[in-house]
């Protein structure tokens, strides 16, 4: 038991029940829908985030700050505090000066990091060249497949 400091009243702590989490069916995450519309600022960082193939969870573990904040960001029209815009602008690799909305080059360039896919394929460059091929090989027959699948 625990006792508060105010009133002195014991208070026990809830314990996990494994059966009953078992039991409860999990949610899927689904975006909600936003209400109205989302803000210029707001915007402008979901282009950024998602132009560099990154989730909000991707870019929050990026930038050593919690999902929550990237979503604060991401619906309001405040922008990111001042000293999170370098890291984001590395993370998302473009300037200080592309986040806050000073130019749209950053959106039609095609730079900076595209999230798995890319770190993915960097360790497959590393790999010795026949290790590459073979990679590349069940890449692109997967690819045929899906587009024969689709087609």
């Amino acid at each position: 038991m625990i006792r508060t400091v105010n009133t002195g009243i014991p208070v026990t702590r809830a314990r996990r029940n494994p059966a009953i989490e078992k039991t409860t069916p999990t949610i899927p995450l689904v975006p909600r829908k936003l209400s109205k519309p989302r803000p210029k600022q707001g915007a402008r960082l979901v282009a950024l985030r998602k132009k560099a193939g990154l989730s909000q969870t991707e870019l929050a573990k990026a930038i050593g700050l919690p999902q929550t904040t990237i979503a604060h960001w991401e619906q309001s029209s405040t922008p990111p505090r001042s000293e999170a815009l370098p890291l984001l602008a590395k993370a998302l690799g473009v300037d200080i000066d592309d986040i806050l909305g000073g130019s749209d080059s950053a959106l039609a360039r095609n730079t900076g990091p595209v999230g798995r896919v890319q770190k993915v394929f960097d360790e497959v460059r590393r790999l010795p060249r026949r290790q590459q091929e073979r990679v590349l090989d069940i890449v692109v027959g997967y690819i045929e497949q899906l587009k024969r699948k689709a087609g």
